[in-house]
């Protein structure tokens, strides 16, 4: 036999070994694998599988079952193509697992998509290797006569669910009246926490992440009262300007740069 007909040999009896540890219920053991090898195989990697995830999504796994989390981690190996090997893109394969093949039951959480979103995205920003370029920053400048500077160690997001409240105590079952908005961020320490903002605070955020302007703090703040037909611009002013040291202090703005 070739070296290449050896080769092919190797990979089929690859390729075989892996679909029965992914599906060992409907794709059979290959041959010449003694049985009790291959059940150890299969629950090692199972097993493996079953409890880094269970690290990654802890709230997900905290308010389900074992067999409904096997159910998750079955489905998961059944199903799902990962396009990566890298441990750390782990949580990324997961969650696109559960947004595109993943079907929904009777009794699953409505919640459950945003919930492994958020879970992931506290994650991911765990361990970003983004940068702030603070060349230019002030970190103690005036925000409202500065142009504010929004740390990239901060991600926005809104959801239907509070996903930062689920736990076991609370699993609604009905979206909130409003979006929630929620800011992520990441502190010099790297410790990750949350904002809970609302309407009004996630739109003046979003206005400092694409300020191609360079407005100021208070310049925002006015846009923004015209923007959602604010009766009172000189107190969202004001309020504005409480929101924004709150946001500076927990690391989500880095401070100000000069009007250039």
């Amino acid at each position: 036999m070739s070296p290449m007909a050896d080769s092919r040999t190797f990979k089929d009896k690859q390729y075989a070994f892996a679909a029965h540890i992914r599906d060992p219920e409907h794709v059979p053991a290959p041959e010449g694998i003694e049985s009790r090898r291959m059940g150890i195989y299969r629950k090692l990697f199972f097993n493996n599988l079953y409890n880094l995830l269970a690290t990654f999504f802890p709230v997900m796994r905290k308010i389900h079952t074992e067999q409904q989390w096997r159910r998750f981690i079955r489905g998961f190996l059944q199903q799902h193509q990962a396009e990566t090997p890298y441990f750390l893109q782990l949580p990324r394969e997961f969650l696109a697992y559960l947004q595109n093949e993943f079907k929904a039951g009777d009794d699953d959480y409505p919640f459950l998509l945003e919930l492994a979103h958020y879970e992931f995205a506290e994650l991911e920003l765990s361990v970003s290797e983004e940068e702030n370029d603070l060349d230019g920053v002030d970190p103690d400048g005036d925000l409202l006569a500065g142009v504010p500077v929004k740390s990239a160690l901060s991600w926005s997001f809104a959801y239907r669910y509070a996903v930062h409240r689920i736990s076991p105590g609370f699993l609604p079952l009905e979206p909130e009246t409003q979006p929630v908005y929620l800011a992520l961020y990441r502190g010099q320490d790297d410790s990750v926490g949350f904002l809970e903002l609302n309407a009004v605070t996630a739109a003046l955020l979003d206005a400092i992440e694409f300020n191609t302007d360079n407005k100021t703090g208070e310049e925002l703040l006015r846009a923004l009262a015209a923007k959602i037909n604010y009766p009172d611009a000189d107190a969202l002013v004001a309020h504005g300007a409480d929101a924004l040291r709150e946001m500076r202090q927990l690391e989500i703005l880095t401070g100000t740069r000069a009007l250039s």
